[in-house]
């Protein structure tokens, strides 16, 4: 691709007319109840993002939905390895959990560090590319069952609750494990300060060999009203931080679109730069009835 443009629906760059040069430059998946985009950006030569969604029938018919994203680490090798083994690995663990009673903040932890146990098994008999690290990434994942919303992660991949209703107050789910949230929460520098830093965005957990003990982050919520979730790397999320600023990126048509959703998030940040990869899925909430 020239650079020029960004990747339209039908995998072609609108600049050139090319299609991508690797079959992950641009992906795009859509299942009944969620939907998912990735996107090399415009700045890296591959994409190191990776994503896996599902949507499976839970023993009394209510479908569970989930959705989990993944950011390679640049600085490690095979970062793009890392993320895609991460991603398969939680969605394909929650796949199985899930249906056989497992609640959801307990598969939710357990997926991730079933994550972490494949990123960390790519670093075996394998030696690092000279300067870097072994391969990792981060992950963030996002589960809906009936009225709850289950949300796990672990390095600075983030989650949004979004509602329908306009006007009604968005949020962020996610807590970064970064060097900027660390700053902010001693209390050392204010938020705008502290993302001003050229170290903000040096995350402090991670999966991999290389990673300390891995402590997985959940939290659950029941939303008191319909919306979607967004699900994100720091891609889409440098062009729109806070929960207020998600919300008005978000298509009012969401909950009923939500791949033209993700495709309109994903067209958002590659227009204002597109410095990264991007990948973002969009659930909507609650979940529709199986079929």
């Amino acid at each position: 691709m020239c650079g020029n443009g960004y990747v339209d629906a039908d995998g072609r760059c609108t600049g050139c007319g090319h299609g991508p040069a690797n079959a992950r430059d641009h992906v795009e998946r859509e299942l009944g109840g969620v939907a998912a985009v990735s996107d090399v950006g415009l700045r890296h030569h591959r994409n190191e993002d990776a994503f896996a969604i599902d949507v499976v029938t839970l023993p009394d018919g209510q479908p569970a939905v989930v959705a989990v994203v993944c950011d390679g680490v640049s600085s490690s090798t095979r970062p793009d390895e890392a993320s895609a083994a991460a991603a398969e690995t939680a969605r394909d663990f929650l796949r199985g959990a899930l249906p056989h009673g497992v609640s959801g903040p307990q598969a939710m932890h357990d997926a991730l560090l079933s994550a972490g146990n494949a990123v960390a098994a790519l670093a075996h008999g394998t030696e690092p590319e000279p300067g870097r690290n072994s391969p990792a990434c981060t992950i963030v994942s996002a589960v809906t069952v009936g009225p709850t919303l289950t949300v796990g992660w672990i390095g600075d991949s983030r989650a949004y609750w979004v509602p329908e209703e306009p006007g009604a107050a968005a949020a962020r789910l996610t807590e970064d494990d970064s060097w900027a949230a660390q700053m902010v929460a001693a209390g050392l520098l204010t938020e705008a300060e502290a993302m001003a830093d050229h170290r903000a965005h040096a995350i402090t957990a991670w999966l991999g060999a290389d990673a300390q003990e891995i402590d997985p982050h959940t939290a659950s919520f029941k939303p008191d009203r319909p919306g979607v979730v967004v699900v994100c790397t720091d891609g889409l999320w440098n062009y729109a931080e806070t929960g207020q600023q998600m919300a008005r990126l978000v298509s009012e048509h969401a909950r009923q679109a939500p791949l033209a959703a993700a495709r309109q998030l994903v067209r958002h940040a590659i227009d204002s730069g597109g410095h990264d990869n991007v990948t973002v899925a969009v659930i909507p909430f609650p979940p529709a009835a199986p079929r």
